[in-house]
């Protein structure tokens, strides 16, 4: 049956845990069941969000209006052509969960995305990333349900427009859909990435590399240098790497030859926002119950009781000390209500 409770904390519901609360918040466990929600469409249900695992969402106030946090559970093996899999998901699912399912059924294609928070539904609207691997990379299709016309929806990966962080569950269709169902087509011959230094040499450990290798040493490193959301409130990464020019690239390289540049292609350059924000000085800063992580300054930290205006005006302070040191202003990640 459907659940739409009214006056919810949404300090359960989000890894940053800041403690906003939500108008109204349904919990719809099918299709169906967002088709019924979206049919009774009460005006004290505007406006509406979709939330998910809440690993990239963070609360600068009560919402007043309706939270839908679908709970769509559901792993199937829909095909299988030569050695290609598709795997049809749950939006509900947990993202690490359905990776760990993968692995131990032999298919390839998203061990690298080991122990990444959230759950499956946002995995194409970030188009998540990790040691050279992204969503993109084995998402198929995305079957959604609009939330103005209740219409059911399939996009093709090329249709999802995925770029670095990015999609067009970001732009054109954000707040104007749910996505319910995510379809992968992974492989029983995967090509193993392994080209990232740290993960090479944690693989060293290893007596044979294979997805269940890659898989656990990925888990081991991102614990050792992320801090655990159960434990430190944070929505992992808050910042993006920024992409430049090649020719910018260069010019900020001869100032800071130390500098980590990687090519993109298409005359483009990514470079390192933890190394940006490092070399400002930050790493490891706190300003009241707010801070950047130990281990990773690319990590802004709830230290306990932090707002959400804190952790907004934290990260605007760091914005503006790397764009006066570097002349490049970083971009948010998370996802700020």
């Amino acid at each position: 049956m459907l659940s739409v409770r009214e006056n919810i904390s949404l300090l359960p519901y989000n890894t940053f845990g800041i403690d906003a609360f939500a108008r109204w918040m349904a919990f719809p466990r099918s299709t169906e069941e967002i088709k019924e929600l979206l049919d009774s469409n009460k005006p004290e249900w505007n406006p509406k969000f979709v939330l998910g695992g809440g690993s990239n969402v963070l609360f600068t106030r009560n919402y007043d209006g309706l939270i839908i946090h679908p709970l769509i559970k559901g792993i199937e093996i829909t095909q299988e052509k030569n050695r290609s899999v598709w795997v049809r998901a749950g939006c509900g699912e947990n993202w690490d969960d359905f990776v760990k399912w993968c692995v131990e059924h032999d298919l390839g294609g998203l061990e690298n995305l080991s122990n990444i928070p959230g759950n499956v539904g946002a995995s194409p609207v970030q188009n998540i990333g990790a040691y050279g691997v992204e969503a993109r990379d084995s998402v198929d299709r995305v079957e959604l349900v609009m939330l103005a016309d209740q219409k059911k929806r399939t996009l093709s990966a090329r249709m999802c427009r995925f770029n670095y962080r990015d999609s067009i569950f970001k732009n054109e269709l954000k707040d104007k859909c749910l996505i319910t169902h995510v379809i992968f087509r992974l492989t029983r011959e995967p090509v193993l990435k392994t080209h990232y230094p740290d993960l090479e040499k944690e693989l060293d450990d290893y007596p044979e590399t294979t997805i269940q290798a890659i898989r656990e040493a990925i888990i081991s490193i991102r614990r050792r240098k992320l801090p655990d959301p159960a434990e430190t409130g944070n929505a992992g990464s808050f910042f993006k790497n920024p992409v430049v020019t090649a020719q910018q690239a260069h010019l900020l390289k001869q100032s800071h030859p130390a500098m980590p540049v990687y090519d993109c292609g298409e005359n483009k350059a990514k470079l390192s926002a933890a190394w940006l924000i490092e070399q400002s000085h930050w790493k490891g800063k706190s300003k009241g119950n707010v801070g950047t992580h130990k281990n990773q300054p690319l990590v802004i930290v709830n230290h306990g009781g932090a707002t959400g205006t804190e952790v907004v005006d934290f990260a605007r302070t760091i914005q503006r000390v790397v764009q006066n040191h570097f002349g490049i202003l970083l971009e948010t990640e998370v996802n700020i209500l």
